[in-house]
Parts: C-alpha cells; sequence; structure tokens
C-alpha cells in the first residue's frame, strides 16, 4: 500500500511517501488530518489549525504527535496543541520553527491550508486532574514557546471551571517575541478578578525583573497565593534549566510533589546506567482499541523496542522517558521504568507505565493503551 501527497514547494517537488515499510499499514493508530489554516503569530511561530470532521479526542494541555515516513524510516514528532475541546475551538497545534529541525521547518515554511498530515493522536498527562474544581488556584510557570500547551489549559480554566484563580510567569526575550502576547492581555483584562500575568522579558534594564530566579519565584508566592499549597496546581513548561529551577524552589517550599505537572518542549537524549532487576524473556499481551496483540521482550530491550521489532505500532514520540507519548496501563503484572520525568506518584499508583523506558519483570504483563 502507498499514500503520498504532493506538497508544492517551488522550486522543488517534495513528496511525502507512505509505504508498508514492513509496518501494519491497516492499524487503526494512523489518522489524517487537513490543514484548514496556517497563523504566523511571530517571527518563527505558527499555529496551524485543522478541518473539523477528525475524530481525534483531546484534551486541553496535551499534543499531537506527526508522522513522516521516508523510504524504511518512520519519523515522529509531537506538537502542543493551542486549542481547548471544552470551547469546541478547532484542533489547533503551535510550531516553533528549529533551524536544525526537519519537521519544524516542513511545517512553519510550507504549510498551507488544504495540506494533508498523518497523525498517531493526542497523548501527554500535562492536563487537569478530573477533580480540578477541589482546587482553588493554578500557577504557570511558561518560559518561551512553552507557552503552547499553558495557553489552553488557561482558557480552559477561565471559561468553565469559574470558580479557579489563575496566574500566569510567562518568561521571553522581549515582547516582541512573546507569543500570543495580545490574546493573553484581553484574557486578563476580561477576567481581571480571577487571572494575572506576570511578563518577564529579558532585554529590559531593570535586571532582577528580568529573568526568574530563586527569589523572584518565592516573591511571586507570597504575592500572588490565595490558597494554601495543597490547594494549589503548578504547571511548567519550558527549557530543562528553566524546569529545574521552578520545581526546585516550589519543592523547597513545601508544594507537594504531586501538586507540581513539567512539560518537557526539548528532549535530549538520556544516558541510562541502570538495568531492571529481572533480565528474563516475558510476554506482553496488550489490548490496544480492538486489536489484542502479544509479543515476547527480553532485556536490554524496552516493551516499545520489542514491539517494534515485532512490526507491532504503538504510540510514542520522544523515547526518552520524558513525553508520555507511549503511556499505557498496566492491568496485570509489574513494569519497570529506567527513567521517568513524567508519571508523578499517583500515576504510577493507578498502573500508568511508559513503555519506552518500561522493562517487564516478575512475569507476564497485560497492557491496555487508549486510541
Amino acid at each position: 500500500m502507498i499514500y503520498w501527497r504532493q506538497l508544492k514547494l517551488p522550486p522543488i517537488v517534495l513528496y511525502i511517501a507512505i509505504s508498508n515499510c514492513g509496518i501494519n499499514m491497516n492499524t487503526s493508530l494512523y489518522k489524517t488530518l487537513y490543514v484548514k489554516s496556517v497563523t504566523e503569530e511571530m517571527a518563527g511561530f505558527k499555529t496551524i489549525t485543522f478541518k473539523e470532521g477528525h475524530n481525534i479526542q483531546y484534551k486541553a494541555g496535551q499534543y499531537i504527535t506527526l508522522v513522516r515516513f521516508s523510504h524504511d524510516e518512520e519519523i515522529r514528532r509531537s506538537y502542543s496543541i493551542t486549542s481547548s475541546p471544552d470551547l469546541n475551538e478547532p484542533l489547533s497545534i503551535g510550531v516553533k520553527r528549529i533551524e536544525n529541525g526537519y519537521f519544524s521547518r516542513l511545517l512553519v515554511d510550507h504549510a498551507a491550508a488544504g495540506d494533508e498530515v498523518i497523525t498517531i493522536g493526542a497523548g501527554g498527562l500535562f492536563v487537569l486532574p478530573d477533580n480540578i474544581d477541589d482546587f482553588k488556584q493554578v500557577f504557570f510557570f511558561a518560559a518561551g514557546s512553552g507557552i503552547t500547551p499553558v495557553y489552553a489549559l488557561i482558557k480552559t480554566l477561565l471559561f468553565v471551571h469559574q470558580h479557579t484563580n489563575v496566574v500566569l510567569i510567562y518568561s521571553n526575550a522581549s515582547e516582541e517575541k512573546t507569543v500570543f502576547l495580545n490574546e493573553l492581555k484581553l484574557l486578563e483584562d476580561k477576567f481581571k478578578d480571577r487571572f494575572v500575568i506576570k511578563f518577564l522579558f529579558s532585554n529590559i534594564m531593570q535586571l532582577a525583573k528580568a529573568r526568574l530566579h530563586r527569589n523572584l519565584i518565592i516573591n511571586f508566592l507570597q504575592e500572588l497565593s490565595v490558597a494554601d499549597f495543597g490547594q494549589t496546581l503548578f504547571y511548567i513548561c519550558g527549557p530543562q534549566s528553566y524546569m529545574r529551577l521552578c520545581t526546585y524552589t516550589l519543592q523547597e517550599h513545601d508544594v507537594p510533589k504531586n501538586n507540581i505537572k513539567r512539560e518537557d518542549f526539548v528532549i535530549n537524549a538520556v544516558k541510562r546506567d541502570v538495568s531492571p532487576p529481572d533480565k528474563s524473556s516475558h510476554t506482553i499481551f496488550l489490548k490496544m482499541g480492538e486489536e489484542d496483540v502479544k509479543f515476547d521482550v527480553h532485556y536490554p530491550d524496552s516493551i516499545l523496542s520489542a514491539a517494534k521489532k515485532a512490526n507491532i505500532v504503538l504510540p510514542y514520540s520522544c523515547e526518552t522517558g520524558r513525553c508520555g507519548s507511549c503511556v499505557a496501563k498496566c492491568l496485570k503484572g509489574d513494569v519497570w521504568h529506567s527513567y521517568n520525568e513524567v508519571l508523578t506518584e499517583n500515576e504510577i499508583q493507578q498502573g500508568l507505565v511508559l513503555t519506552c523506558v518500561g522493562h517487564a519483570i516478575n512475569g507476564d504483563v497485560e497492557l491496555e493503551i487508549n486510541v
């Protein structure tokens, strides 16, 4: 089976081809989205909005993973969703152009209305909890394009959860390089009794308020908190150093770990020098949508790696335990993680596992993946 479409990219013609590549292309995992519009928010950053009629189920704060097939290689990249399904907004993603990023350059430079893209759907755990109305306040810390998932969450909180106070601490190089600047100011004006924004611009002369630092975070907490930390959620999205600063400072001040959520938008390789306590071969029994499959896994392969070798297509993106695209629920058995920056202790207790860094131990494992 060959699926292809032609992108009009004068003076060259680029073909995005999907061949079977040894992969079962009949899987329900792959879906087609049609571009409705492309909006330039600022230089190098665009919002891509898709036509309605798709069957992508998602929550505010999640991302969709786009797929490109080239020769015998499958390339996946995830982009944060900027729309809120609770507001019936059309599905939209934010894409920042990365100089050495093939996928992002293709989208930012050439995507246009009418184009088709392939996706494996939405994923991610950077979402509001089911019991969000039990919390009185939500703090967001965002830097640069880290605003993309945060923007969707803020809109959902302000329009749907009308008893929640919202604070946004938003860092950028300058006002001119701030994504969604005007949209956020309009929201602050509309919800002035519940929504506060603190913009930080690194190009200003007042250095103490140009960049986020430990003491400034503490000052913001003291100034803007309206509830105790047990009734407050904290969402952080930005570069690794930025998120470490925010996380460590919050934990120093006794913010519960389960009340802190982080979203990586730059995924770096992680060196792992650890191995599972059980390196024996085990069988994975997997329910994915309407499909039931089984395959064997043996160290050093992760569950995802073993599935790939068996030509079984699973959701994934980063393959480093840092994005959550590959999340599954463990129904039976034990899964050991070599790395995890996504799942909280509560989520692990609920049986959630990451297949990209997960290894079956102590016997066979039953998993379920919603698609």
